[in-house]
């Protein structure tokens, strides 16, 4: 048996293909298809069978150009209503390709119509030997159970419990799991950072598994769940009906200085996407910075919108190239262009730059001392868990994620220092607080994780119980 695991960084997304005896199957495929073709060729492999294990929220699947050019059959849960040719999947349906079996659970929790796919290689063993459980069961945690349209959370929690306790965990300690997700995924919220695990391991290790009832199970589930980007319901949509090929898209005009200008003038959205350190050098006003260097797409996507129609801000094509490709892997294509010469051009026109102060988490620790700064006046966008497991007395915490519902009623009469774990999250943070008239906003380099590791006072608090 072939097994490979495709890991996509930017979007926390594992892809699978499997393959025997001349046959490949592809599980959760990403957008952008070519690398399963490619795969596939290397193993002298024709993909006959694309699976699905839910529709996808976070990300817009590959599934149906991948079945318009290998023609592979395309199966998917029996809920999900879906608008392209597909095999519906039940409980117990099996595909087979050699000593190779694909058997589908109905797994029902995370959304209504999950899938996992136990796999066996009847040539070593009649044991399952793996089982891909999509947003299920995850790494340490368990998908969150807030994304259906027809199923309240409450529903779906309890539908999820049953699934873990009724199907998954009846399957052998040995039996190998491989997730869709990984850490930093807002599908789940205490992920771990190992891409596969076994079902012993998540048994004895998982939080959620540990939880002694169904009813305790649900509360705990259905609280403090993270903030929901609102294009996971669009994105799921788009996956119900199959997304269109990504040779489709048109060409991306060139604008020029002068057309942004107007632009900006008109309230459209410019995303710059270099890193925080040259964006806070010099960057046009009211851009958003959104770098390529990290979790880009997702949050793209979500501060943005899929139908914000943005401008690209980038120094070389390059960079451009890669944030279309990976904007519409969520599901941003629709884009006005992007700024022909970058910030570079901005200015040789004459138009102004602006830029963001940073501070070093020694010089916020003086500035606080010294009475410099107020605490209150200093903004940590970090999530909840993060927070509470440490941070600085006294600061305000609105994690980004909120962003987009309103952001911090900070004083603009007061400066403001925005930190979270790195810098990656707090310069969108800055950006955003810019465009919306602060002009005395100051980026914290290197985040909490620089305040930790100088040893400066911090504080934690217990994480509430359910």
């Amino acid at each position: 048996m072939y097994f490979e695991q495709f890991y996509l960084t930017c979007l926390a997304h594992a892809s699978y293909m499997i393959g025997s005896e001349g046959e490949a199957a592809v599980v959760d495929p990403q957008r952008d298809v070519d690398i399963y073709l490619t795969a596939a060729a290397e193993q002298n492999l024709k993909i006959r069978h694309i699976f699905e294990t839910h529709l996808h929220a976070d990300f817009v699947s590959g599934h149906k150009e991948l079945a318009a050019r290998t023609g592979a059959t395309i199966y998917i849960g029996a809920q999900a209503d879906a608008g392209f040719p597909h095999v519906p999947l039940t409980d117990g349906f099996e595909v087979k390709m050699g000593a190779v079996r694909i058997r589908a659970l109905e797994t029902p929790g995370h959304t209504p119509e999950s899938v996992c796919l136990v796999i066996t290689d009847a040539g070593k063993s009649s044991e399952p030997c793996a089982v891909l459980t999509g947003d299920i069961l995850f790494i340490g945690d368990v998908g969150r159970p807030d994304l259906s349209r027809t199923h309240t959370p409450r529903q779906l929690a309890g539908l999820l419990y049953d699934s873990l306790h009724q199907k998954l965990l009846t399957l052998p300690d040995a039996v190998m799991v491989y997730p869709a997700h990984g850490a930093g995924s807002l599908c789940g919220r205490a992920m771990r950072a190992e891409r596969s695990s076994t079902i012993g391991t998540e048994r004895l290790t998982n939080y959620a598994l540990q939880i002694p009832s169904r009813d305790q199970f649900i509360a705990q589930l259905t609280a403090n769940l993270p903030a929901r980007p609102e294009y996971f319901l669009e994105d799921a949509e788009i996956n119900r009906s199959g997304a269109s090929a990504l040779t489709e898209l048109p060409p991306l005009p060139a604008m020029s200085p002068a057309e942004v200008q107007t632009l900006l003038g008109q309230k459209g959205n410019v995303l710059d996407v270099r890193p925080g350190d040259e964006f806070a050098a010099g960057h046009v006003p009211g851009s958003i910075n959104i770098a390529l260097s990290g979790q880009f797409a997702s949050w793209a996507g979500g501060i943005l919108g899929i139908h914000s129609k943005p401008v690209l801000v980038g120094d070389t094509d390059a960079q451009i190239e890669e944030a279309r490709l990976r904007l519409a892997r969520v599901g941003v294509e629709e884009l006005r262009g992007y700024l022909a010469g970058g910030v570079a051009a901005w200015q040789k026109a004459g138009l102004p730059a602006l830029q963001t102060p940073q501070i070093s988490a020694q010089e916020l620790d003086q500035r606080l001392h010294d009475g410099n700064m107020r605490a209150r006046d200093v903004l940590d966008v970090r999530r909840e868990g993060e927070w509470q497991a440490g941070h600085i007395d006294g600061v305000q915490c609105r994690a980004l994620d909120t962003f987009p519902q309103g952001l911090p009623g900070m004083d603009r009469e007061h400066p403001v220092a925005v930190h979270c774990k790195s810098g990656y999250r707090s310069m969108i943070a800055c950006s955003l607080l810019e465009r919306a008239g602060h002009r005395n906003v100051i980026n914290v380099a290197g985040g909490f994780d620089a305040w930790h590791a100088a040893g400066l006072p911090e504080v934690a608090e217990q994480l509430a119980k359910v």
